[in-house]
């Protein structure tokens, strides 16, 4: 075995990646639903392989310039998730989110350096805990960012190595309740209060017209259709498709072949005898006038109408505010399918008395006329891409280094936001801006997760494996209890405190705020698991919001856990 130890310690390259699967592998292991997951998993698998190689006398260490690096793709990433969020949150309902989110996210920077003064706990907790007891793994790189820097002063005998450990350390420490916890106190939250969150969420379903989408099932149910009639019935012959469509508006006419030639359906068309009409419309409302055309007919080449699949985002303030039951009797109703509506990057429950807010992504596909006149009235329209555009990528890469590299005199230093804060705002802007002009910044969500998910678990992984040599020097029994203490206080007060105002105060629909409470703790598990609980994707509703707000304003809070606690 020390033979394997000391390979891998002269091949950094393998073994960062083998502490990467490591980690993937043990962060799917689960009992009853719980884990560690992948992102703590990296620093256990890095911080055992090393502390275990250590009591071999074999350093394993590896470069911090990768450590850096990856970190500073992952922050880009995270910046160019919440980006658009951002707009959402400054007006109606995303205002009570967001105060919730900045709320807990305050008590959760309190919390941990209070803790980490009152029981003189060592250099470096006070980042850790705030990073572990929040699930907030982006903070360890902020709150190394704030020694690097020279804001948390090095004692005699100090060393960037020690401190970083005991970040580390504390991070493992109260990420494991930091997990399990906030997912059972947001599924028992409305018990503990009496409250009925099933019957809260049918309500807000039927109010808003919201379906169950996490139940659905696979069926062979289709709302819509689309069928060839050929005309016979003298009473349709010599009408133009807008007069017959205004006597009968349930249907929509997509398309007209007369002899081998298909003429579309423009509004002038005038129909005559023997021409193959194709119809769309609802299923009801094509079984209830049989034979207003006449017989119908299989013709493949007249039902071989082009669709047409897009992303519209929505940016006409005409139509911020309407809800979606409103747009039934537009000229594309009954021709467009609707998908999906993303706010802020997540998928939200869709009814019919969902209300559209700007810059909201609405995924559709149907008749190409019918989501070209859909993207004219809502906003612009997105074709999907799996190209990234690189050119951005680096522009805003550097954007971001130059905002970190700006500082202002505080308490007798220079302070910054560093290469990490700056990446973070640098996504922002661009996701901001990319979302609203869409002709450019393309970054698909396979490559945004692949910067976010490799850079965080790279960065952890070395993280892991540099504190590894040092814990055990480190770690005493009192420490670690005193660290769990604080993680398990500073992970359960905070969102108990959100519920009561969000319920008291605010008002918020219970199943709603359950999905606000997760937010404001920027961890999408409990939302999950309080959507199991009731049976209702409404907890859905509550969450984009507060969890855009709650990663931004967590991860700077590292930087800040430092400095307040030296």
């Amino acid at each position: 075995m020390q033979a394997l130890l000391t390979w891998l310690a002269a091949n950094p390259y393998i073994l960062l990646f083998a502490v990467v699967a490591g980690a993937v592998l043990l962060g799917k292991v689960t009992i009853k639903g719980y884990g560690f997951g992948m992102v703590a998993s990296a620093i256990i698998v890095g911080a055992g392989l090393s502390a275990w190689a250590s009591t071999y006398g074999i350093k394993m260490a590896l470069d911090n310039f990768t450590k850096s690096m990856f970190y500073y793709l992952f922050m880009y990433g995270v910046g160019l998730r919440v980006g658009p969020s951002f707009i959402n949150s400054l007006k109606g309902d995303g205002l009570k989110f967001t105060v919730l989110a900045v709320f807990c996210s305050i008590l959760g920077l309190l919390g941990a350096v209070f803790f980490t003064k009152l029981w003189e706990l060592p250099a470096g907790a006070a980042g850790g805990i705030l990073a572990g007891s929040m699930t907030m793994s982006a903070a360890i790189g902020s709150a190394e960012e704030a020694v690097r820097q020279g804001v948390f002063p090095l004692k005699d005998g100090q060393t960037f190595e020690t401190v970083s450990g005991m970040i580390a350390l504390s991070y493992g420490l109260t990420y494991i309740w930091g997990t399990v916890g906030i997912i059972l106190i947001c599924k028992y939250l409305p018990r503990w209060w009496g409250i009925d969150a099933k019957a809260a969420a049918k309500k807000y379903e039927e109010e808003e017209g919201v379906p169950n989408v996490d139940d659905a099932q696979l069926t062979g149910y289709r709302p819509g259709a689309l069928r060839a009639y050929q005309l016979t019935n003298a009473e349709v012959v010599s009408k133009t498709v807008r007069q017959f469509l205004e006597r009968h508006p349930e249907y929509k006419i997509a398309n007209v072949r007369r002899g081998s030639e298909n003429l579309g359906a423009p509004d002038d068309l005038v129909l005559q005898a023997g021409d193959i009409v194709v119809l769309g419309g609802r299923l009801d409302a094509m079984t209830s006038k049989m034979g207003l055309i006449g017989p119908e007919v299989a013709d493949d080449k007249a039902l071989n109408v082009p669709l047409d699949q897009a992303e519209v985002l929505v940016t006409e303030k005409t139509l911020e505010g309407r809800d979606l039951g409103s747009l039934r009797n537009e000229p594309f109703a009954g021709q467009v399918g609707l998908q999906k509506i993303e706010r802020g990057g997540v998928s939200i429950p869709v009814g019919l008395n969902l209300k559209l807010q700007r810059y909201d992504v609405v995924f559709v596909v149907g008749l190409k006329s019918a989501v070209e006149k859909f993207a004219a009235m809502a906003g612009r329209i997105a074709r999907p891409s799996t190209a990234t555009d690189l050119l951005t990528l680096s522009l805003g890469m550097i954007l971001g280094f130059l905002i970190g590299a700006i500082s202002f005199p505080l308490a007798g230093s220079k302070v910054g936001l560093g290469n990490a804060g700056g990446l973070l705002v640098s996504g922002v802007i661009v996701s901001s801006v990319a979302s609203r002009l869409r002709f450019f910044g393309n970054t698909p969500n396979a490559a945004r997760n692949i910067l976010e998910d490799l850079g965080l678990v790279v960065f952890i992984a070395i993280v892991g494996v540099n504190a590894g040599a040092g814990l055990i020097s480190q770690l005493t029994g009192s420490v670690a209890l005193y660290i769990f203490l604080a993680g398990f206080i500073c992970t359960t007060i905070p969102p108990i405190l959100v519920w009561a105002i969000g319920y008291h105060l605010m008002k918020i629909n219970p199943a709603v705020l359950m999905g606000g409470v997760a937010g404001a703790r920027s961890h999408s598990g409990p939302a999950r698991e309080a959507a199991k609980e009731i049976g209702s994707s409404v907890p859905w509703i509550g969450f984009p919001v507060g969890y855009a707000v709650s990663g931004v304003l967590l991860t700077v809070f590292g930087y800040l856990a430092m400095v307040l606690s030296k």
